[in-house]
């Protein structure tokens, strides 16, 4: 009989990729979805849509982390032999806009699903709860492992500390087979827009089409670790299926700054960035441009384009700004993380580049771009 698993946040970046390996090793996969007034199973339309899979591998549910009764039902319904809580309030700047509620989803969430396991009685369950790199904040060690203090900095890392210590918690005091997954940075095409890396290459894309002027971001001097999400999505299951429940950091292990990622986005399209100015007066100004390799990078001449590449685009154009807005209260500047202990245990290692995230990621936004002009 195939496993069964449980995914919050399907609809996700994370859990497209999840869904797609799971069913790959020959999962029954449930996902919980929100209820909204708009379709947003834009990452899962195409196994929505497939009917080879849709309502016999693949099956889809209402729910919500703050509806206790509902993860009781469903757990009851389903009998999952796996769960992974992926679902969150994800976004670091909008958690000090709606504290409460990133409380409710991201901790108290957590403890929903926790003690809805103990009231039902699943103890074979295997749960995997999304911890985040935000954990660290203010980091204490550089790099950051899963020895390393935790200072979060925002409403969301706070929020998803309480979620990695109750994990701890139920582990200890009622035997749960639950881990967490520390993830920094994992990116791809499915990424939202608003998350500074899609923002990124998305405008960055817009740009070159002439459909935007510019890009406007925040601190461009904070340093990430940034990795490709689908791998990080099989590091999920290796951790729930490792014979131990264990916490495990998943990274990369080197760290760029958001200033480079735009750096490099441009550079993709054939376009190179000198800045001038510092702090909130710093620009990204174009200082030599050869659409050739944007053209070559998209196949910009395909019929079907409704947009072409922009030949409005001059040396000396202003086309990144610092905005105060996008500031934080409180910022996290650095952010880098030891994965030894996930590459001995599990075997598991990062293996896409830097240089090769943003060619992805800037390829696949610019297509969609050139096409559909968003």
């Amino acid at each position: 009989m195939a496993k069964k698993a449980l995914i919050t946040g399907i609809t996700g970046q994370d859990g497209s990729y999840l869904t797609e390996i799971l069913l790959e090793k020959g999962y029954e996969v449930h996902g919980i979805i929100r209820r909204s007034s708009s379709f947003n199973t834009g990452r899962i339309d195409h196994l929505y849509n497939n009917r080879e899979i849709m309502n016999k591998q693949l099956f889809l549910h209402y729910g919500d982390l703050v509806d206790t009764s509902n993860l009781n039902r469903l757990l009851e319904q389903i009998e999952p032999d796996e769960i992974y809580n992926l679902a969150a309030q994800s976004h670091v700047k909008v958690s000090f806009e709606i504290p409460d509620y990133t409380g409710q989803v991201d901790a108290l969430g957590t403890l929903r699903f926790l003690d809805a396991i103990r009231e039902v009685g699943l103890r074979e369950v295997r749960f995997y709860q999304a911890s985040t790199s935000e954990l660290y904040g203010k980091v204490q060690e550089v790099p950051q492992s899963e020895k390393t203090p935790f200072y979060p900095r925002s409403p969301y890392g706070v929020a998803k500390l309480y979620g990695y210590w109750i994990i701890v918690n139920y582990r200890e005091a009622y035997n749960l087979f639950a881990c967490n997954g520390i993830l920094f940075n994992h990116e791809s095409p499915r990424r939202g827009e608003t998350f500074v890396t899609r923002k990124i290459t998305r405008a960055t894309s817009r740009i070159v089409a002439g459909l935007q002027p510019s890009l406007s971001l925040g601190n461009i001097h904070s340093k990430r670790d940034w990795g490709f999400a689908p791998e990080y999505c099989e590091g999920m299951w290796r951790i729930l299926n490792h014979d131990k429940a264990e916490d495990f950091v998943l990274a990369t292990g080197e760290t760029h700054t958001i200033k480079e990622f735009v750096e490099h986005t441009f550079n993709e399209l054939g376009i190179e960035i000198d800045w001038q100015g510092e702090a909130e007066n710093e620009k990204g100004i174009i200082s030599k441009i050869d659409l050739s390799k944007a053209s070559k990078l998209s196949g910009a001449d395909k019929e079907n384009y409704q947009y072409q590449l922009s030949k409005d685009l001059k040396v000396g154009q202003t086309v990144v700004n610092v905005d105060p807005n996008y500031y934080r209260p409180t910022e996290v500047d650095l952010l880098i993380g030891d994965p030894s202990k996930v590459e001995k245990v599990l075997g598991w290692k990062a293996k896409t580049k830097f240089e090769d995230l943003v060619k992805v990621m800037i390829q696949a936004d610019l297509e969609k771009v050139l096409k559909r002009g968003f």
